[in-house]
């Protein structure tokens, strides 16, 4: 990959789920996904995430894809209504690597999305941007995430935990990284940490 801006606009299809940008009219159903102790408690969102919020927050999602910063995407089930998020950002074209985000709202979850919105976006980070190594920043304590993480073929690195603030007090973040197609042996060091931490073969 280049150092040439993400590409804008972006709609990508398949899983079973459609995703595309975020445009103004998607302000209240944005509002209701993010307004959730849920989610403020594993991410740095505002809490209440209020009209306010919403309308900075789509202001920043426009500026980033604008400035092709970052790919923020609202995941849907048809390229309608909004269902969650996911998002590929800090983009390093010398390493080729990026990191990837993902939530769904409270109504929408025990369907599948995050894991098809997830494994889109790494087909398409991994194809057409051609980006060699993506990462996930997780809280242990988010089970559901790290669930999620693991079906999309992501594992646990072993690097040290990133502190994090948010509106219910510190957490700490784990790293992950998507591990198909890595050699063997790599392949195997990385499930063997997330055994040792989770007490289990993944």
């Amino acid at each position: 990959m280049t150092a040439n801006p993400l590409p804008h606009p972006l709609s990508l299809a398949g899983n079973g789920v459609v995703l595309r940008e975020w445009t103004p009219d998607d302000l209240e159903d944005l509002v209701a996904i993010l307004d959730e102790p849920d989610i403020a408690r594993w991410t740095p969102m505002p809490s209440p995430f209020d009209v306010e919020a919403g309308l900075a927050y789509l202001k920043r999602a426009r500026q980033g894809r604008l400035t092709g910063r970052r790919i923020q995407l609202a995941i849907t089930a048809d390229g309608g209504v909004p269902l969650g998020e996911v998002l590929l950002f800090g983009v390093d074209p010398g390493l080729r690597e990026a990191e990837l985000g993902y939530l769904v709202g409270a109504q929408y979850r025990r369907r599948g999305l995050a894991v098809a919105a997830l494994s889109l976006l790494t087909e398409y980070a991994c194809g057409t941007l051609r980006l060699s190594r993506l990462l996930l920043r997780i809280d242990p304590g988010n089970t559901a995430s790290t669930a999620v993480a693991r079906r999309c073929g992501y594992r646990l690195t072993g690097e040290p935990p990133i502190p994090q603030e948010g509106p219910y007090g510190p957490t700490s973040l784990d790293t992950w990284e998507y591990v198909e197609g890595l050699p063997g042996a790599r392949r195997e060091r990385l499930r063997n940490v997330a055994s040792r931490r989770y007490g289990r073969r993944t």
